[in-house]
């Protein structure tokens, strides 16, 4: 069979379209970690947690499968990444798995008992389902950007090298500390639209200025450590993007500043760094004056540049290792074969506009703010 499209061309769109995955994840299961993460901070009576619960009730479970696709896209498109990551990462993983289990498990048993205790017990797990997941998943992109401590032998075995408080440097604790302001803003910009007026949106925009504002200063402080520390790593020579997939046969350096000099190469990539700062400024101005639509664009755009920065400024390298650079993984070393990649864009062409035609017509028909009345008078509700 004769594949229309060539193999530098599938693997840099599957490059693509991981990303658009981890982007999806982020603007729609991003709000509801933000929302759980505000929740004992900006509702203070036991009607007011279950009207902001049920901001995000109806539709957590299906934002939440961007997370699962975006799994299987890894594990599909690029196995050595997914082999890598996933076996180095597992206690990661974990902490992370266990977290997003108390939101189902909060969700469900909250409101089984009447009692005060129980109710603030599982309203603090819903906290934790949305505060730890956006923390560790920020830690994990920075280490990502500095580089993994693994190696791969001669048979392509993985031998992971680090340790689970390894995984918490300065720079990853950044990077975590901006993944949870900008999902917090997010989830700040969604209850601006979805809470009614009152005292709860009023605190969850309070407290959204403040994590818009920390957005911007944490993302720039990302830059200047790039600068400082000397992020970065290159191909050395030249890479065959036809070539079939094998780490061993691409030469990578460890280059510091070679992830800011990919701006410098490429100058119309800037344009991702400044929907970032600008998305967050837009989101920030939007909630002090109280425009809903634009707080939520804003903060939707802020994540979208912030994640594109750090695909592009890594381009074309996909995971590098700290401790041999030469086993760094690479949009051209890293990828299943071209049949692969080719069956599965045909699969993803047919599927993915069902699923984003599907999810747009869930938020139209669940458009309009959760209101405390209709939480007191049915029994469905959280």
């Amino acid at each position: 069979m004769t594949i229309p499209i060539d193999y530098e061309t599938l693997r840099v769109i599957w490059w693509g379209l991981l990303g658009v995955l981890l982007i999806g994840f982020t603007l729609t299961d991003g709000f509801d970690l933000g929302v759980a993460a505000l929740l004992p901070f900006v509702a203070r009576t036991d009607d007011q947690r279950r009207m902001v619960i049920n901001t995000v009730g109806a539709t957590w479970e299906g934002n939440q499968v961007w997370f699962i696709l975006g799994g299987g896209a890894i594990f599909a498109a690029w196995p050595f990444v997914y082999a890598v990551a996933f076996s180095g990462f597992y206690l990661a993983m974990f902490v992370v798995l266990a977290a997003l289990i108390l939101r189902p498990v909060g969700f469900k048993y909250r409101s089984k008992r009447p009692g005060k205790a129980w109710r603030e017990f599982w309203d603090w797990a819903l906290f934790v389902g949305g505060f730890v997941p956006a923390l560790v998943f920020g830690v994990a992109v920075g280490n990502v950007l500095q580089g993994a401590p693994f190696r791969l032998d001669g048979d392509l075995r993985t031998t992971y090298e680090g340790q689970f408080f390894g995984l918490f440097t300065p720079f990853t604790l950044l990077c975590g500390l901006l993944s949870v302001s900008m999902v917090v803003l997010h989830g700040a910009a969604w209850l601006s639209i979805k809470a009614e007026m009152g005292r709860v949106r009023e605190r969850a925009c309070r407290i959204g200025s403040y994590a818009g504002l920390a957005s911007i200063l944490l993302f720039a402080a990302g830059f200047a450590f790039a600068e400082v520390g000397g992020l970065g790593y290159r191909i050395a020579g030249a890479s065959d993007p036809l070539a079939p997939s094998n780490p061993l046969h691409t030469v990578v350096v460890k280059a510091p500043g070679a992830y800011l000099a990919n701006f410098a190469a490429h100058p119309w990539m800037i344009a991702a760094p400044a929907l970032g700062f600008l998305g967050a400024l837009l989101a920030l101005y939007g909630i002090r004056r109280g425009r809903e639509l634009q707080a939520m664009g804003g903060s939707s755009a802020s994540a979208l540049g912030i994640i594109a920065t750090v695909g592009l400024s890594m381009f074309p390298i996909i995971l590098p290792s700290s401790i041999d650079p030469h086993s760094s993984l690479t949009v051209w070393n890293a990828s299943s074969s071209h049949m692969t990649l080719f069956i599965m864009l045909l699969a993803t062409i047919v599927f993915l506009p069902i699923v984003l035609g599907y999810t747009a017509w869930v938020f139209k028909v669940l458009w309009g703010r959760a209101d405390t009345k209709a939480i007191l008078a049915s029994h469905d509700f959280y």
